[in-house]
Formats: C-alpha cells, structure tokens, sequence
C-alpha cells in the first residue's frame, strides 16, 4: 500500500486485503503513518518469515522453469517493477496487455494497475478453451484464504479488461499439489473485502494530509467498527498506553466487548469491578477479575511501558510474578511422580523438505530434528534427526526407550508443557507408517501429562502470558535465564545455518552451533521437571497427594488385521480408484472403534478440563434456573428398588448440541462428588449417566438413579454426549463383509457396498438405468429389477415428493414383484414415517412390520407392531411379498436378516448415514436404494479416520457435486412445496440451478406479501447466540403477515395464523429469546426451533434468524452459522415467502479457510450483496 501524494490517493495491492482483514487498526495505522499524522510501528525482526520468503521465491523459479520447458518460446516474462514508479508501472501493465493479446501460453508477473490498485500475478496460463487461468505460488501446504483473495483480485482485473478467463483459479502448493478453486466461491467474497477497504481508506479523511486526525485506540468509527486483532505490534503498544483489558491474560475478543459494554475497559477497571456483564458468568468474570488484580500487583504483571523492550535485550533476571491456587483439587490431577519420570522436549522445522517419493506423490514438508529428554535426576539425552530417514530412526528408538522404561517403571509419565510433543508423535508415526499403535497407546494410557492445562486449572499467575517461560521464575531460582536469545523460530534458523555450516564441510562449526541447541534444549526440559516439582509442592501445601493412574478399558483400541490386510491390496491396487476403495475399506474395519476411541478421550478430556473451556456438543448448566422436580423416591406401581429423582437443567447449549428423549448423557459434577465415583486419572469432575425424560427448548428433564442406596442433593454443572452404542452386530457385518473383499483380491466382489466405494455406475443386466417415461416411480422400479448386485440412488431436494416416490417404489416392487424389502434409517421416526407412507401407497398392514422404539404406542402404528426379536419370524412367515423397518443393528444382524436374504434394502435420508453403516447394513440385501440429499444436514460422525468413511453413502456417490450424476440414479428436479420464486434462490444455492418449481406452486399467493426470499439485514454489535434485535425484527414480520389473506392455490383461502408460520434458528439461545419475543406479543402459536426439528417439515412462511452480529462473534464461526445444508433446509420450510434476518456484520468478516471463503460468497449471493 502506498499514498500518492500527486494525486491523494491510497493505491492499495491484494497484500492489503490481507494486512486489513488481520488487523483494521493497525492497517489504517499505517495509512496514518504515510500521511505524516504519526510514526509507523516497527514491526519485530521475523527470521522465519524472511527463510520462507526466500523459499517462496525459490518454489515460484521452478514452477517458472518447468513452463519455459513446457512451452518454449511461448512465456512471456514481464521485468520485475516497483509500483512506485510510475513509468516502469505503465510499460510493465502495457506489455501483460500485449501478452494476454497474443499467443503466449504463459504470462509470468502479469501486472496490473488502476487509480486504486497494483498488483502482480504470478502465473497466467492459457487453458484448453484459450482462457487465461490465474495461478499463485505458495509455499504453504494448504490453500489460505488470503491467497484465494489475491487470485480474486487478479481474476477482477482480467474481467475489467475484457479478458476471457477461467472460472476457476489455482494455487501451486509447496507441497506439489495444486489446489483449485471455483470463481463464484471466491470472488464475492473479494468484493465484500474491497468495499470494506474502500469504506476504511475514505474513513481516513485523505485531503487534510498530516493535519487530518489517526484513528484513536478505541475508536470504533460508528458504522464502520473497526476492527483491532488485539495481538499484532501496534495493537499491543496501544494496548499498553491505555491499559487495555486486552492485557489481561485470556481475555478473549467477544469478552472484551461485553466488558466495554458495562464501561469496563482498563485492567485497573476489572480489578475494582463487582458485578459481571450480561452474557458473561460469574464464574468467567470472577477469573478474569482475579487475573486483572494479580496482574495489577505483580512484578511482571506486563503492565508497563517496558513489556513492548524486547526479551534479548533484557540482561537482568526477570521479576517474579505473584501467584494464588485459585482451585486446589486441579493439582490432584497431578500422577504420582515416579523414578522413571520423562520430561521431553521436541525442537522442530516446519519448512524442511525433501523429494518427493514417488513421481507425483506430494512433496514431503517439516522435521523435528531434535528429541531431547531429561529423567528425574536431570540426566539428558538427545536424539538429532537430520533427513526424514533420521527423523523416523529417532522416533523408533524413542518408543524403544519408552517401552523399555515403563517396564522398568509402571507408574512413569511422559511430562510437557503445551500439546506439541503427543500431537506430532502421532503425525510423525501416521507420515512414517510405522508404531502408530504405540503411540496410541502411550496416549490412550495416560502416559503423556501435560502441564499447561493443570496450571491454567490450579493457578492464577499474575503475568500477560503463561508460557513455561513467562513461569521459570517462580521454580528456577538463580539459573532463571537471563534473556530469550533464542526464541523458538530463531533456534530454527540456527539450526538450518549448521546443517548449511555442515553441508559446507565446516564440521566443527556446525557441531558447536547444535551444541548450543541442544544446551537449550536441555534447559526446556529441565524446566518442565522443575515445574512438575513446584506443582507437586503446591499440591502437598493443599493437602493433596498425587495418585496412581487408573484408567478406563474404553480409551484403548487395537486396530483390526483385516484393515492391515486390506491396507497392503491398497498398495498393490491397479488403479487409483480401487486403491481409494481399499483404503476406504480398511478404514471402515475400525471404524467403531475409531468412533467409540474419540468420544472416550474427549469424555475423559472434559473430566479433566475446566467447564469454561470445553468445546461443542455440551450443555453448561446455570443453577439457578435448575430445580428437583421430584425428590429421591421409588416409582410407584412398578417393581423399581432404587430410588430415583427428576431433575428439571437448564442452561447454554452449544451450537449442535442434539438431545433426544430416551438419551443417556452424562450429568458432570464438581468433586468431590456427592455419590460414589470411580476414579478417573486427573479429573476435576465425576460423570452420572442420566435419563433424558422430557427435552426443552433450553435443556432437559432428567432422572437421576441413586448409587447403592445413597442419595444427595447437589446439582450438576453440565451435560455432556451420551457414550455410543455397541457396535455389536454392524462389526461383524462389516468384517464378513471384507473378508469378502479380501478373498477376492486382487478382483472384486459383485456387491453393491463394493460398487459404492468405487462409485461405479449401477452395475444392469441389460442398457443403462431407465428414463424418459415421465413417470419417475415407473422408471425408478424398472431400474431396480435390472440391478445385478448393485445400487440405485434417488436425491431428493426439498418438497420434491421423495418419499411419495420411495414409498411407490416399494409399493410396486413388493405388490408386482413380489419384493422382500427393508427401510433403514438413522432414527426410528424416520423409518416409521417412511413405512407409513408405504402402507398408504397400497402394501396391506399385515405385510409391513417393525418394532416399535421403546415406549411407543403400538395400538397407533399403521403397520405390524413386532417384538424386538420378531423380524426373523416375520420374514420366515413370508417368503416374498413384504417390508420390514429397523435400525442398522437390525440388517447386520444374522439372527434378524439372514445376508442377503432381502431382495432389497432402502437407506432412507441417505444423505446423513455413513459409508461405514452402509457397508454394514448392505450384507442383508441384493440391491440397495440410496434416498436422501446430502444437501440437507449433513451425516455427524464423532472420530478422526485415515479415510472418509464417516461421509454419508449418498454425499460419497456424488464427490461433491451438488446434483447426482445422470449415471448413479435419479435426480428429483421439481418441488411441489416452494414457489418459483422461493425455489430459485434455494436451487442456486445447492442445486446448480438445476432445481425448479412445479406450476401449480404458483396458485398460492399471500395478499400484499410478495414471495420469494427477503433479506432483513439488521445492525447489531456483540451477539453470539441470541439477539434481541433480531427476535424484535421476527415479531415485526409476525405482526404483519397474522391476519392476511393465505391462498394455498387447491383449497379456500383463509386467514394466515401464527402457526402458518415457523422460525428458525442455528442457535437453542435464540430459540428461547425469539419464543419469549413472540409469546409476549401473543404470538406464542409460532413454531420456533433449530434446522434439526423442521427437516421434512413446511411452512407458508419461514424466517430465519442467524442471530450473530458476526463470524468473530459466532460460536464455531461462519464455516457452522452459513453452512449451506443448513440455509438449504431452513429457507425451503417456506412455501411462499423466506424471510432472512441477520447482522450486517456477516458480510464483513474474511472466513479462516477456503470452505468459509465459499459459504460466505453463496450467502451474499443469496441475500443480494453479489
């Protein structure tokens, strides 16, 4: 960015778009600083950051030379240029125009220039259709966004020239991949950024030059609000002048701004303060109040004028900084130390690279070239790792060490201060191949104890910062180091200048250099035994002694042969789609264990971890809106002898939380606990299974089960997930199922799991799948009963009549075939509406059966109610002619559904049920049919797996493509719910426009209200989950519509009532506030809920609230608040009109990743900003 003083004007590159969305004011700071008003901050010397500039250079000359040998004489290189020169500026723009003109097959540094912007593109290459297709070069490993904006920007400048260009863009990855990226994801979201920088640089008052006024800290410039990152040089020396509540350590942005809501913006202000902010707990506030106070009377509270000095420069030995045990029993988390105690320390490169090793396989980035470990006596040892070769060398004879040690030494732990260490053991065992298992058990063990979280918990350190070396200090005595010579990153740069230094054949140097590293090393591990030490000392002054590790069965598992066997045919596989299917395989194999593996280590993570800082899929309880309905008592007319209560929790739930009547989540205490628990090895809390009776809008009933006869009265502080099932039954399926694949290698088997993971066409006896006919059911039927083997798939939007057709289907198989069928689905309402939907299509009751879910009313099912063991004596009773409903349980179970004793199997909402339970569940039938739409909510998997069999069947069949190709099935392309004008926008958001809207749609009419989608952008600051203003704006929408004329179009038109209506929400808080809103206004009939409680449902008008003011504000971010399944199923409740109300400050905000980057980009096309 530079200011031209001729002219007065801010000529700013795509870097700014970048330097703006990290940090507002620090941005226009800088503007400031060019026009005089003050000085610029010097931002601190960054060796890392210069090493990858000038690898970046070198990745970008590569790329370069393998062009000029793919097209010589056809790269036209355009001579570097300053943009301030004006006249090298024009010839440089004059000779791209040129280039872009002609026949070049390459245009290396395009540049381009107009009255606001300069910028050069690294690579515009001509594609097939003589289009120009922009490319960048980047170092990183993955696509950033700040990347995809510079591509936008350079894909603007080719439309303001009138230059045909590539809808999609490319960034070359330092890795050798490409990753590439459509132009409609990316470039509204590139104008959104421009208009804010526009909108900030005319703030800046350009004309009145040095006179003119900067931005002043705090200053959120009305309706612009600027943004400050808080982290950056000029934030932090702003920061510090006024003694910012930013200073406080932990202080988050979202609490800061609820803190200067209440005029609390100094630490000195917090630390007076007595009363909590809305929206903020009392626990939360009481913590950041006492961090403020000890910042306040500490030493190296980081406070004054000299915390911006930078640490090498510092020559005297640093403060002590007071401390208070703020929570005792979190030091009990402490294991008991033992003899054979490690305290290890990794140092690593994250920019070393090799060769690839195979032609085309990606190039391999980042080293830890240093394990260094110190016992219990101080003793070190060093393992250097100086290739990958060496690196997977050192990792071997490490876990050999371990091994070896917890032989000698049971009790022994691993200790280390932050996560670093375990998280790259494991990625370094997954990139080698090699003793995954170890490391999974040394994890899953508890061999690992990290202290960061123990002294978060425990402590309350009156300093900015809590990195081991902010705490040194308070245990190392006269051996505190004295300065930070060598911060991590500088350690790296030394590091890289001895293997150089080696390289060179200066051996001695070289060693000396990695002597130095290796004494710092040393210290780090030192350092973090020492710190173990002190704590234990803390513990043993509160009356604590360290236990013995007790922990569950649950957290282990050992991974299957069969996924070993099916992992080595990957590897010899012919093609890479058969390779992919192997692995997939493999993957499926454990996938249960996977999946029970993450829930235990995350349950016994939450135990372990404070309730402020747990993550999704929670529901912290406020106690005063808690209460015992029922006390302790024994159930009368039943055989129940032990006693039991009802308690009514209510609290915050977290985006995505989904509770269920019926559940088993677990009711979290505080410890002690008030009844007998099992110990868990450094847990602050103890877990209750509960019983789910009754689920509110903001949280639960509950029945609690006393524990051998003793009962209590405390309440719990959080509900947390329910364990998952047993696999039981679906682990042997999925086991036969590969053994299967196994036996046929290096073939396949003929059977449709098989094709799926192929994603095959349907394998047919005859021509290709049936069309034309007009009649989809007629043609759907036909398909099938060609099937060899294989799948069928139907998508199904919303309001297309998907289960009309798959009812029919069924219907006409069973009665004209004579088809043994089975429904299954994720839930049982959902196979139970699909089973009654065929019974209205024409299969007598009598040949349609399930066993109701526990609890349900048998006398009110539409088919034949059976025991739970009943489904094999149903199908042996008839021999064709049938259909029977169930769980996934159910179809891999033999003693229920011989394999392949149905004809076929329907997986009903397909779009939300895995790979792996498709594959379960495909052993008990010939064909299956795959319904759903992957475009309504997504399937939700709880484990991390080696391949995407956690992706729903249906969303795998289609790779990504929004509409199911003309070779896998049918799509349903008319809706006979939503006008044309409400299905246009819906259809452009998930259907590649390719969804319309059936004519009789358009009969209905509202009076005075016009249909289609209405965007309500309302602006308001500092919402995360509930909004008032936009419940005030739902009412207003309410008021106005009650009473009007509705037309439906095939029935007498009558007055819309309120519960024509509905309201949805992403968030369980704003549900509440939007009830409580339209309650008070009487409008209490209004259905209001999240997307989860209207999927199938329809409405005349739906309104959707987004209810966060922006992405920084909401909860999980924009990648959840604007996720387009979500938007899809909110907005096509509507059969008439949609209303969208949301916070203008969504359209501000520059997502984290390229995925956010898209949402955002269909989310202003949708409500009009694109």
């Amino acid at each position: 960015m530079r200011y031209d003083e001729v002219t007065g004007r801010v000529v700013w590159s795509a870097s700014d778009l970048k330097a703006a969305a990290e940090c507002e004011f620090a941005w226009l700071r800088l503007i400031d600083a060019k026009l005089g008003r003050v000085d610029a901050v010097d931002e601190p010397e960054d060796l890392t950051l210069a090493r990858a500039g000038r690898l970046g250079t070198q990745h970008e000359l590569r790329v370069l030379d393998r062009y000029r040998d793919d097209f010589p004489g056809r790269v036209v290189e355009i001579p570097e240029t300053r943009s301030s020169d004006a006249v090298a500026l024009a010839a440089a723009v004059a000779q791209t125009r040129d280039a872009l003109a002609s026949d070049a097959a390459v245009v290396y540094q395009a540049a381009f220039s107009t009255d606001e912007f300069v910028g050069f593109a690294d690579f515009l290459v001509r594609d097939e259709a003589g289009r120009w297709l922009v490319q960048d070069t980047k170092l990183a490993r993955r696509a950033r966004v700040t990347a995809l904006m510079q591509l936008a920007a350079y894909v603007d400048q080719l439309d303001l020239l009138g230059v045909p260009r590539s809808d999609r863009v490319e960034l070359l990855l330092g890795d050798g991949t490409t990753s590439a990226h459509a132009v409609p994801d990316i470039l509204p979201v590139f104008d959104l950024r421009r208009a804010r920088l526009r909108a900030l640089i005319a703030d800046r008052d350009l004309a009145s030059g040095a006179a003119g006024s900067p931005i002043a800290w705090g200053d959120g410039r009305g309706a612009l609000r600027v943004v400050a990152c808080g982290r950056c040089a000029t934030c932090d020396l702003e920061a510090t002048r006024h003694r910012d509540v930013l200073l406080v350590a932990g202080m988050r942005p979202s609490q800061r701004e609820r803190l200067a809501a209440a005029g609390i913006r100094t630490v000195d202000e917090l630390a007076a303060a007595t009363t909590a902010p809305p929206r903020m707990s009392g626990d939360v506030f009481a913590g950041l109040r006492t961090q403020a106070r000890l910042q306040l009377t500490s030493p190296a509270g980081g406070l004054g004028a000299d915390t911006a000095t930078p640490a090498s420069l510092v020559t005297v030995a640093p403060p002590v900084p007071t401390f208070e045990v703020v929570l005792p029993r979190a030091l009990g988390a402490l294991p008991r130390p033992d003899h054979g105690d490690l305290f290890f320390d990794f140092e690593g490169d994250p920019l070393y690279t090799e060769s690839a090793t195979a032609p085309g396989a990606p190039v391999p980035w980042g080293i830890d070239y240093l394990f260094g470990w110190v016992d219990t006596r101080e003793r070190y040892t060093a393992l250097w790792a100086h290739t990958l070769a060496d690196e997977r060398r050192a990792l071997e004879t490490f876990l050999d060490i371990v091994a070896l040690r917890r032989q000698q030494h049971p009790g022994m732990h691993i200790y280390h201060y932050a996560p670093y260490e375990p998280t790259h053991l494991l990625a370094m065992a997954a990139r080698h191949g090699t003793r995954e298992a170890d490391v999974d058990r040394l994890l899953s063990d508890g061999v690992f104890v990290d202290l960061y979280p123990i002294v978060r918990r425990a402590l309350r350190v009156g300093s900015r910062s809590y990195s081991i070396k902010k705490l040194e200090p308070l245990y190392m005595g006269d051996q505190v180091r004295t300065s930070d010579v060598q911060r991590g990153d500088d350690s790296i740069v030394r590091y890289v200048e001895a293997r150089a230094l080696a390289d060179d054949g200066r051996d001695a140097e070289a060693a000396a250099i990695l002597d130095d590293l290796a004494d710092y090393n040393r210290y780090d591990c030192v350092s973090t035994l020492r710190l173990r030490d002190w704590l234990v000392d803390r513990a043993r002054e509160a009356g604590l002694v360290p236990s013995a590790d007790v922990e569950a069965a649950e957290n282990v598992y050992e991974p299957s042969p069969r996924a070993g066997a099916l992992a080595r045919l990957a590897e010899a596989a012919s093609s890479d789609e058969e390779q992919l299917a192997l692995r997939l395989g493999a993957a499926a194999i454990d996938y249960y264990p996977r999946e029970r593996k993450t829930f235990w280590a995350a349950h016994f993570l939450r135990l372990r971890e404070p309730v402020s800082i747990w993550a999704e899929d929670v529901v912290v309880l406020d106690r005063e809106r808690c209460r015992v309905l029922a006390d302790w008592h024994l159930p009368e007319g039943t055989r129940a002898r032990t006693l039991r209560r009802t308690v009514e929790l209510c609290g915050e739930l977290a985006p995505g939380t989904r509770l269920s009547e019926g559940g088993a989540p677990y009711a979290v205490y505080e410890l002690p606990a008030p009844f007998p628990a099992p110990p868990h090895p450094r847990a602050i809390h103890a877990p209750r299974i509960v019983s789910v009776r009754e689920v509110l809008d903001n949280g639960v009933v509950v029945d609690e089960l006393a524990v051998d006869g003793i009962t209590w009265q405390e309440l719990p502080i959080a509900l947390t997930p329910a364990a998952p099932p047993s696999a039981g039954a679906q682990q042997d399926a999925i086991d036969a199922w590969a053994d299967s694949l196994i036996s046929a290698a290096p073939s396949f088997p003929a059977d449709p799991a098989t094709d799926l993971l192929l994603r095959r066409p349907p394998r047919l006896r005859g021509d290709g799948l049936v069309r034309g006919t007009g009649d989809d059911v007629s043609d759907i039927v036909r398909s099938i009963v060609a099937l060899d083997r294989s799948y069928l798939a139907v998508q199904g939007p919303p309001g297309t009549g998907k289960t009309y057709v798959g009812s029919h289907v069924v219907a006409r198989l069973v009665r004209e075939h004579g088809y043994r069928v089975g429904v299954v689905a994720q839930s049982h309402a959902t196979v139970e509406h699909m089973l009654a939907r065929i019974v209205d299509a024409g299969v007598p009751a009598t040949q349609v059966a399930k066993a109701p879910k526990s609890g349900g009313a048998d006398a009110d099912l539409p088919f034949t109610p059976i025991p739970k063991n009943g489904m094999a004596a149903f199908i042996e009773g008839r021999p064709s002619g049938f259909v029977v409903g169930g769980t996934a349980w159910d179809f891999s179970n033999t003693t229920r559904v011989a394999r392949g004793g149905l004809d076929l199997l329907v997986i009903d909402e397909a779009g939300q049920f895995s790979l792996a339970s498709t594959i379960a569940v495909s052993v008990a039938a010939q064909r299956l049919l795959l319904l759903g739409d992957p475009q309504q909510l997504p399937q939700v998997s709880q484990g991390t797996h080696p391949e995407p069999v956690d992706t729903a069947a249906l969303g795998w069949l289609m790779d990504g493509e929004p509409v199911i190709g003309d070779d896998r099935g049918y799509f349903l392309a008319r809706t006979w719910r939503m006008r044309p004008e409400v299905a246009a926008p819906v259809s452009r958001l998930s259907y590649d426009g390719r969804l319309d809207a059936h004519p009789s749609t358009s009969a209905r009419r509202l009076d005075g209200v016009p249909a289609g989608l209405v965007p309500v952008p309302l602006d308001h600051v500092g919402n995360a989950t509930e909004a008032p203003e936009e419940a005030d704006a739902v009412v207003a929408i309410v008021r106005d519509l009650v009473g009007r004329e509705w037309m439906p179009g095939d029935a007498p038109a009558r007055p819309l009532t309120a519960a024509d209506i509905i309201v949805v929400t992403p968030y369980n808080a704003q549900q509440v506030v939007v009830e409580n809103a339209l309650a008070a206004a009487g409008f209490a009939e209004v259905p209001v809920g999240t997307v989860d409680r209207f999927q199938g449902q329809e409405a005349v008008v739906a309104i959707v609230s987004l209810a966060a003011s922006s992405g920084r504000d909401a909860p999980r971010g924009l990648d959840f608040l604007l996720l387009q399944n979500r938007l899809n199923v909110a907005i096509s409740r509507a059969m008439h009109t949609a209303y969208v109300v949301y916070g203008t400050g969504l359209l501000d905000d520059l997502p984290y990743t390229p995925e956010g980057v898209a949402r955002l980009s269909a989310f202003a096309r949708l409500v009009g900003h694109a």
